[in-house]
């Protein structure tokens, strides 16, 4: 029985070490001193201080005094940059389509958040303070996303950002119409299966959409005596036409993104961000008139047919157009390495340093309706910081330490502890081995299997988008 507790005890303090904030400190107040701050709104300020006080920037300058109780780090011959914002990511959701209708406006990714998901730590170790998680993309109209801070260690409540700007998940292409997709033997194929047929199901949804918001005004107004019903499928598509729910759209073509275009000025609402985008490059123009962003890769593509006709310019493109352009991940591994992507648009196009940092900070918050908060370092602005050994585009720089709020999620040196300790309480529990028969000899338990291979929403792991 001893044996059996001390097992247990061990497990919950294995656990335990990496659902914890990383950070000791007692409050949020830091000042980081002499630092190059690559502020990513007024360029790059050389042997810096920042002040971030009760969770917000309060001063960046030279000299300043750290106030009583605040947490001093020294920065000399680092890099100080915004926190890393995802406009694509699927990570902390514990599903990620609902694929049973072709309109799944009802649905939210709020409802499956998931703050254990290891790849939070790994995206602070990157440099990632904040993401938009999207429903995936097996629908024309998928589900409601969610703007989060991945603040690791607290509660799933802690996550979204309360004033976010709600959102909704579109889709055009081959995962909507299933194109990969084998449904079981009997299994009716589910409409639509072409591309006219995609933007045929948006139109009817908001036709009807559109119809319902007339109806409950006509109640309000008093035009009529009997109450609609409510209908939680239609409701976020009227918010899209109110200008309160912002559109992300999966796609490649650019005949599709121009078509969802097309149909929003029909129906008088602005597409927020066109995701992934490889053939954006072709209607740049078209997308700046409209003030619509573009979300896409640097140099992934050809991963299926309809991703080959892909240049790695078309951030340049974009940019030189006038076009907001941010850079995702669309992936657990590659958001930790957002800050090289960025750096590809320096050598695609020569885009200015300040310009590109922009691409992974505060042009996704300007997506998100977030930038008045983050996505730059400015007095004011959350103290969602980064700290690099090195110049954030090396190839050679690191995380030190991620800041949001004023709080520390990921710092290095205690990383390393915390590595060192989780390996002496895995070999103690080796030691304990109780379930190995008498006289075998036992052995290691097994280690953990790999989490599924990437999570992509654009992945062709044949299952209809579900990635």
């Amino acid at each position: 029985m001893k044996k059996i507790t001390a097992y247990f005890v061990l497990l919950i303090l294995l656990v335990g070490s990496f659902s914890v904030v990383v950070s000791a400190q007692s409050n949020n107040d830091v000042l980081i001193k002499n630092a190059s701050v690559l502020t990513a709104a007024r360029g790059t300020l050389e042997n810096t201080d920042i002040l971030i006080q009760n969770g917000k920037i309060t001063r960046i300058g030279k000299g300043i005094t750290a106030p009583a109780g605040a947490r001093v780090i020294d920065a000399t011959g680092k890099f100080v940059t915004p926190g890393i914002i995802d406009a694509h990511s699927h990570s902390m959701l514990d599903a990620i389509n609902e694929g049973s209708f072709s309109v799944t406006s009802m649905v939210r990714t709020r409802d499956m958040l998931n703050p254990t998901d290891i790849e939070i730590y790994r995206a602070l170790a990157g440099g990632v303070t904040g993401a938009l998680l999207l429903h995936g993309s097996a629908n024309s109209i998928g589900g409601q996303s969610t703007t989060v801070k991945f603040k690791w260690g607290h509660p799933v409540e802690d996550y979204p950002i309360a004033d976010a700007p709600p959102g909704i998940k579109f889709a055009m292409g081959e995962n909507v119409r299933q194109t990969t997709f084998s449904p079981p033997p009997g299994t009716p194929l589910r409409y639509p299966r072409t591309r006219q047929g995609v933007i045929e199901t948006m139109r009817d949804a908001f036709i009807r959409a559109r119809d319902y918001k007339q109806a409950w005004d006509d109640f309000k107004s008093g035009k009529t005596k009997v109450q609609p019903r409510t209908d939680l499928e239609l409701k976020p598509i009227v918010e899209i036409l109110e200008g309160k729910r912002l559109v992300h759209a999966h796609g490649y073509r650019a005949d599709e993104h121009l078509n969802l275009m097309l149909l929003a000025d029909e129906f008088g609402f602005r597409v927020a961000t066109l995701q992934h985008g490889l053939e954006t490059y072709k209607i740049a123009p078209e997308i700046a008139k409209r003030g619509t962003g573009a979300s896409i890769f640097t140099d992934f593509w050809g991963f299926k047919l309809e991703s080959y006709d892909a240049i790695p310019y078309t951030a340049y493109i974009l940019w030189k157009n006038g076009v907001n352009v941010s850079i995702n991940s669309d992936d657990g591994g590659r958001m930790r390495r957002l800050n090289l992507d960025a750096a590809k648009v320096q050598k695609y196009g020569g885009v200015p340093e300040q310009d590109a940092l922009q691409m992974i900070t505060l042009n996704p918050a300007k997506q998100l309706g977030i930038d008045k908060r983050t996505g730059s370092i400015e007095v004011g602005k959350d103290g969602d910081v980064v700290i690099w050994n090195a110049h954030p585009f090396s190839v050679y720089s690191r995380v030190d330490t991620t800041i949001i709020e004023g709080v520390t999620y990921f710092d290095r040196a205690v990383d390393a502890k915390m590595r060192m300790d989780v390996a002496k309480e895995r070999e103690t529990l080796e030691k304990l081995d109780i379930n190995k028969a008498p006289g075998t000899g036992g052995g290691p338990p097994s280690r953990p299997a790999e989490r599924r291979r990437g999570d992509r929403d654009d992945a062709d792991n044949g299952d209809g988008g579900n990635n």
